[in-house]
């Protein structure tokens, strides 16, 4: 019995003895592993607050953090990442494991329903903007207060399928992203520094936007795919409501004071609701030089994505082809963002260049690759033609807002703005219902053929509107040059009577001067 009572103690003495070493090694194991947490996040840390700095000193090169303009793109980096992330949580609710052949139909339903409101509230988004510019910067943060609250809204509908509300969640969130890039691009001259132009400006604001864009994509997928939609919608929430507060805090010159509005004259119409007639002549023509190259984006899109996604490209009949249907379509998307960046970084270049040339020369670029693309359709034109469309798209559109924040005065430039963001969205979606009902064919050049004579003809027409709005200036300045016609000499006799006193009122012939009384001159 003593001998089974030592033997029971010494295991028991083994077991606590191993027990106590294996909780020595687990604690361990845990200093370790929270130690190297510890070292990583501080690595990870330090990492993102170097990249800041350096993010920092871009930004605000140039004079550009003593105006602002640094804050500004600081807070077009946040917009542009926060709607990266409700592009990739809705595009991944709506539209990913739809057949093709109704994937066309939902894809033409949202194109309408995004097109209508902008035909109907273009008038007034412009306006309103106009009578708060003293308060600019919390119409700002209330646009992305706005869309942090229906990023809320659509969280809560991805779970029961609620299609209608996330169609009128995202239609508000695109009308609410654009009465953002008005207000942005209305404040522009304001924070302007001296040694910046508004082309350069625009481009850089438009270079760090899509930078972040691109890098925002890859990382909301993954979360997407890995925490789902609605977690992925109230991510964005969160970030929409954060980058508010920071517009809140942007300078408070941006705020311009309000200006005393003069009467219209009678007949006529309030000179804050800006139309299509009286931008001027500079802001209409880049405007549609600008309609022209957003038709064709947005036919390009659509088109060439149910292309290859129908077979309808000659690469992919191929066997055995390396570029299949998912590798044509990235290598396409990828084709879309490096001339995007391109036309930003180009723009930033040519900062001393005419942006009315610049609109005019990115139209005839476009044209003459959709010329080259009709004829010879490949997958090294496709992706030429995807370069080329979106370079001219970028450098066209920050030549543009350069035209009208230079030509249009600050109390109707919101107007304006809101006028050509309406203007070029329902070219785009025009654009991409062309794409759709010629994607039907399944050939790629009878397309391109067709888009190609609309954009010749239109370009014709800017050429030949442009030439004769230049020969009537030319003969306004001709007819004000012109020296005065001396007057033709009189007669002698003429000049003589001139240099006469002028006769008194009793001597006027011909005038009886009626204070007097009448007399008979014969008695």
């Amino acid at each position: 019995m003593a001998e089974g009572w030592n033997k029971a103690r010494e295991i028991s003495r083994r077991v606590g003895k191993g027990a106590a070493q294996a909780g020595r090694a687990s604690w361990r194991a845990g200093r370790a592993t929270a130690t190297g947490t510890k070292r990583a996040g501080a690595a990870t840390a330090r990492g993102a607050h170097k990249m800041g700095q350096a993010t920092r000193r871009l930004t605000h090169a140039n004079g550009a953090g003593r105006t602002g303009l640094g804050r500004l793109i600081e807070l077009s980096i946040g917009n542009s990442a926060a709607d990266a992330f409700v592009t990739v949580a809705l595009a991944s609710t709506v539209f990913f494991g739809v057949p093709v052949g109704e994937a066309r139909g939902s894809v033409a339903l949202y194109l309408v329903i995004t097109m209508i409101p902008f035909a109907l509230v273009a008038p007034f988004v412009g306006p309103i903007l106009d009578k708060f510019r003293s308060g600019r910067r919390y119409v700002i943060a209330g646009t992305l207060f706005g869309r942090g609250l229906l990023c809320f809204a659509m969280a809560a509908a991805v779970g029961p399928g609620d299609l209608p509300t996330l169609f009128a969640g995202a239609l508000g969130v695109l009308v609410l992203s654009k009465a953002f890039t008005v207000s942005r691009a209305a404040i522009m001259p304001s924070v302007l520094p001296a040694d910046i132009t508004l082309v350069s400006a625009n481009a850089r604001v438009a270079l760090f936007s899509l930078v972040t864009a691109g890098i925002a994509v890859p990382i909301g997928a993954g979360l997407t795919a890995w925490l789902g939609s609605a977690v992925m919608l109230r991510v964005a929430m969160v970030a929409f409501l954060l980058i508010g507060v920071f517009a809140v805090r942007l300078p408070r010159h941006v705020d311009s004071p309000d200006l005393e509005e003069e009467a219209p004259e009678e007949g006529g119409r309030a000179e804050r609701w800006r139309s299509l007639l009286n931008v001027g002549p500079a802001v209409t023509e880049a405007m549609l030089a600008n309609v022209g190259v957003r038709l064709f984006s947005g036919f390009l899109l659509f088109f060439l994505l149910f292309l290859v996604q129908d077979l309808g490209a000659p690469w992919l009949l191929v066997k055995d082809t390396f570029f299949d249907v998912p590798k044509t379509i990235g290598l396409l998307a990828l084709a879309a963002g490096l001339g995007g960046l391109v036309g930003a970084a180009v723009a930033n270049w040519a900062r001393n260049h005419s942006p009315q040339l610049i609109v005019l020369l990115t139209l005839g670029l476009t044209v003459a690759t959709t010329v080259a693309t009709a004829i010879f359709f490949n997958l090294w034109t496709a992706i030429a033609i995807s370069i080329v469309t979106a370079f001219s798209q970028e450098l066209g559109k920050l030549a543009l807002d350069a035209i009208v924040q230079r030509e249009i005065g600050e109390e109707v430039r919101s107007s304006t703005f809101g006028v050509v963001e309406a203007l070029l969205q329902m070219a785009w979606v025009f654009g991409g219902l062309v794409g759709l009902l010629l994607s039907l064919t399944e050939n790629g050049p009878p397309g391109f053929i067709t888009l190609s004579v609309v954009l010749f003809a239109w370009l014709v027409w800017l050429l030949i509107r442009r030439r004769r709005r230049i020969k009537a200036v030319n003969a306004r300045i001709d007819e004000q040059r012109q020296p005065p016609t001396e007057p033709v000499p009189r007669p002698a006799a003429e000049q003589a009577w001139a240099h006469e006193e002028p006769p008194t009122p009793d001597e006027q012939p011909g005038q009886v001067d009626r204070t007097k009384p009448l007399t008979n001159p014969y008695g």
